[in-house]
């Protein structure tokens, strides 16, 4: 019987290059959809429409997003993972170059949906390929490495794309995002090796794709990973949002001093995010998740209960908030990968992304419910966004014992040949 591999065991070279290529493939899409909220005062104008048509813009992405990534359930495991994510991120490609060159509301719009339709079934596909090349002992550390894609995204994309914006216009930043990509898709056709070891043989008949994928929703253990993801998106959504709102408007911080405020939190979640994902093989995903959620819980309060605090309180407190939120995500992500089959990984890794777009929308509409806003810019309810958000994830701590994994239940966890 072979021995399991340690997880403290070097990291191979070319699973290490893997693991930064899908990162940077996860960084192209977080940036193209979190670009567009600081640019939305130069596209408003570009195209004269009000703040209502450009939330749909935004929104647009979001829904497509998951509306495509249910959708992906039903063919995502019936193809060959390198194949199928050449030919999205070709797709995610060209949808940024068209939006790009829009020349009218209506082709951002459809631009910016389907951006969302391929940008829905890449993050379930680099979830998916981590589970398919990396042991599930070194999986939090393989998360830890793909999860700084939101990190570099808060860093270097959002920043620098808001400077090409004001320098060169709107469309400079999905031009860049373009060339990006293309370089990225041509380092993944070098580096990505075929991966079918998930395909069933023979493949299940087409008239099955429906109510196999009833039976992948509803089964129990899936489930309970649904809601997991559900309580931690939500959680985070009631209150991210609203960060720049109530800085700007409560705390009287420039527009133009959030950006630094990003960047230093963007860097604490940089240098920390590998730490926690190897202390998550070390110690157990569930247990590292509990300490996480619970470290979580004061920064959480006090973020949204901010008293009148200066810029260099505000950049010495928010390293905080967004370490010890991105710290729970990356036990999570890790603990997920591991609760399906190997042969229905890609479905359950898009259905839960699908879980995890609707959260998010939910989340923040929610969150903006149970705000509201002065003549004077000022908002007020914030506090009770945070209270919710600590319930959510008081909740979550319980839950995450529910969630089980392929090895809890005595069936093997699957890794590709």
């Amino acid at each position: 019987m072979n021995a399991v591999p340690s997880p403290l065991l070097p990291v191979p070279k070319r699973e290490r290059a893997l693991l930064w290529l899908l990162a940077l493939t996860q960084f192209t899409v977080i940036v193209d959809f979190m670009v567009m909220m600081p640019l939305g005062p130069q596209i408003m104008q570009a195209f004269a429409i009000g703040p209502a048509a450009f939330a749909a813009a935004v929104s647009a992405y979001s829904w497509c997003a998951g509306i495509s990534g249910l959708l992906a359930a039903t063919y995502i495991d019936r193809f060959d993972r390198r194949k199928l994510l050449l030919a999205m991120y070709a797709l995610f490609a060209v949808s940024n170059l068209v939006c790009a060159l829009a020349t009218n509301y209506h082709a951002l719009l459809l631009s910016r949906a389907f951006a969302g339709i391929t940008g829905g079934v890449l993050g379930s596909l680099v979830l998916a390929i981590i589970g398919d090349v990396v042991p599930a002992q070194r999986r939090g550390a393989a998360m830890g490495v793909v999860m700084t894609s939101f990190s570099l995204a808060a860093i270097a994309g959002v920043p620098l794309g808001v400077v090409l914006g004001a320098r060169f216009g709107w469309s400079s930043a999905f031009f860049v995002l373009v060339l990006l990509s293309v370089l990225i898709w041509l380092g993944a056709w070098k580096l990505l090796p075929a991966l079918r070891a998930h395909i069933r043989v023979p493949p299940v008949p087409l008239s099955r794709t429906l109510p196999e994928l009833w039976s992948l929703v509803r089964e129990p253990a899936h489930l309970r990973g649904f809601a997991l993801t559900a309580l931690v998106t939500a959680a985070h959504m009631l209150i991210v949002p609203f960060i720049s709102p109530n800085f700007v408007g409560n705390l009287g911080i420039h527009p133009e001093n959030i950006s630094v405020i990003y960047l230093v939190g963007g860097c604490a979640t940089f240098f920390t995010a590998r730490l926690v994902g190897r202390l998550s093989d070390r110690f157990g995903k569930r247990e590292v998740f509990r300490a996480a959620a619970l470290c979580s819980l004061p920064p959480m309060l006090f973020m949204t209960h901010l008293p009148h605090l200066p810029l260099w309180g505000l950049i010495l407190f928010f390293p905080f908030f967004m370490f010890t939120a991105n710290s729970r995500l990356i036990p999570m992500q890790a603990l997920l990968t591991t609760v399906p089959d190997p042969q229905r990984r890609g479905a359950f890794m898009s259905v839960n992304n699908a879980v995890q777009q609707i959260s998010t929308g939910t989340g923040a509409w929610l969150g903006g419910l149970m705000l509201t806003t002065a003549p004077d810019g000022r908002i007020s309810g914030y506090g009770n966004n945070g209270w919710l958000a600590c319930a959510c994830i008081v909740l979550a701590m319980w839950w995450v014992g529910r969630v089980q994994s392929r090895s809890d239940t005595g069936a093997p966890v699957g890794r590709a040949a």
